[in-house]
């Protein structure tokens, strides 16, 4: 690949996003950053929120997959609508009869302000190192591609990132990002769309032939129900694909955020139904180019890569296809990254503002300055972090990350579904404290489940973490009077 036509077409992307966030940003306040005024367009957030949730880790790690689970990944996909229908019917109704700006203001209407503050730490700590582990793999494929050759080091390059985020977003944040989102999705999903085609004409290969050659392939396995021990079974990735759903969007600030910029709960209950449904031929576009991708590399006998993320990225860029599939993917993977973590850290700044300083007690320039000095924080602490990703990351980004959903967000599952399906209270002191210990049993169970079970936990751990916390609540309630 050519570094300088590379940097030209990244160059020229993010100068169409800085002229997007002067236009959406004009005479930005409080209100305008965290909530985008409640004026935006349903059919606009439910695209951007396509490429928020698929972002640079799915844009790698999911065509990489294909190599070990085939399209088993289809089954926790099916789940995941089922997850959608249950955040538009059950938790968008109560976010906008409460008027939220945060969600987990919530817990504090509920049980109490430990709960609510719990709640919130939990969410900026799974969003911290998720937003990290999607920027890490988007800046590890620039640095290999393009600032190796300019001589430009790691760090570097992780500033540089983190910088052109802060910069299009610190004026209008999420009324920005609205709009910046769905353009960042329209190039994702045309870089994969492209990437297909020129794999499909290297290989002469129709339509129909690209069809049937993933088909007969021995990637194609999309179902497991004969082997209840296999992480890939089809009841533990359906039932865990609805329930990492309900958290890492519905009980996300960073996904719900952007639900709460609809005009009403109408076209937020609209917006979900699409976007949930899109989420099907997507994720197969970008299973099929999995299974491309290992179906060329068998064919002309290019190594498979030790680590299965790197295949998709070495392919494209490595001369094995015409010089423009290598600029597509890098177009692609920085809106596919970018289009997640502009809006991880708008999150971040809103539930840090409105959860932890409660921002509201002070008058609107100061709350501008402190939200500016919030951002930039944020901003730093995402870059160490990153950095931090580099010295210790060895397997397969998107399995961390739903890894580590399971252990962050299970006890907000816990939480919510107490709160919403029961009306017994608790003593918030210990809030806190199972919000600690519900993950560390969780993780117990993990790590003895071979030796105790006869098998690996796989992404159900989520919900065993839930239902210890519920548990937990359950006995709590017995020491409170209602």
């Amino acid at each position: 690949m050519n570094p300088a036509v590379t940097a030209i077409v990244i160059g020229g992307y993010f100068l169409l996003l800085i002229v997007i966030s002067l236009i959406t940003g004009k005479k930005a306040d409080n209100e305008t950053f965290f909530l985008g005024n409640r004026k935006s367009p349903w059919y606009i957030v439910s695209i951007g929120m396509i490429g928020a949730s698929l972002s640079g880790v799915t844009f790698i790690s999911v065509p990489g997959w294909v190599g070990t689970t085939g399209f088993t990944y289809m089954q926790m996909v099916f789940g995941y609508f089922l997850g959608y229908l249950t955040i538009a019917h059950i938790l968008l109704p109560l976010y906008y009869k409460l008027n939220l700006t945060s969600i987990y203001t919530y817990l504090n209407t509920r049980f109490g302000i430990r709960s609510y503050k719990s709640g919130a730490v939990l969410f900026i700590l799974s969003r911290t190192t998720g937003a990290a582990a999607r920027l890490f793999l988007m800046a590890n494929v620039l640095q290999i591609t393009l600032f190796d050759a300019l001589g430009i080091s790691f760090e570097f390059t992780v500033f540089i990132t983190i910088a052109l985020i802060w910069l299009y977003t610190f004026r209008g944040g999420i009324k920005t990002i609205i709009w910046t989102d769905t353009l960042q999705t329209v190039f994702m999903l045309t870089s994969v769309i492209l990437t297909i085609v020129f794999i499909a004409k290297s290989m002469n290969l129709s339509f129909t032939g690209l069809f049937e050659t993933i088909k007969n392939s021995d990637y194609s396995t999309m179902f497991v129900f004969d082997d209840f021990h296999s992480k890939q079974n089809f009841f533990k990735q359906f039932l865990s694909g609805a329930f990492i759903t309900i958290v890492m969007t519905g009980l996300d600030q960073d996904m719900m955020q952007k639900n709460l910029t609809c005009r009403n709960l109408k076209e937020a209950q609209k917006n979900m139904y699409w976007y949930g449904a899109a989420f099907v031929p997507v994720n197969l576009l970008f299973l099929g180019l999995g299974a491309l991708l290992y179906i060329f590399a068998n064919r002309n006998g290019i190594p498979i890569p030790e680590r299965a993320d790197n295949l998709f990225p070495m392919i494209a860029t490595g001369g094995y296809l015409p010089e423009i599939v290598g600029i597509i993917f890098i177009l692609g993977l920085v809106a596919a990254a970018y289009s997640s973590a502009d809006s991880a850290l708008t999150s971040l700044t809103t539930s840090f503002s409105v959860d932890i300083i409660n921002i509201s007690r002070f008058e609107e320039q100061k709350a501008k300055r402190i939200r500016l000095g919030v951002h930039i924080g944020f901003s730093v602490i995402l870059m160490f972090v990153i950095i931090l990703f580099k010295l210790l990351s060895n397997d397969s980004i998107i399995s961390t990350l739903f890894t580590l959903a399971g252990y962050t967000y299970g006890p907000l599952l816990g939480l919510y579904a107490f709160g919403l399906f029961s009306k017994k209270n608790v003593p918030d002191i210990w809030i806190p404290a199972i919000a600690i210990a519900s993950p560390l049993l969780t993780g117990i169970l993990d790590f003895n489940s071979p030796e105790w079970f006869g098998f690996q936990l796989g992404f159900e751990k989520l919900i065993i973490n839930g239902g210890i916390t519920i548990l937990a609540l359950i006995i709590l309630s017995k020491f409170k009077k209602n």
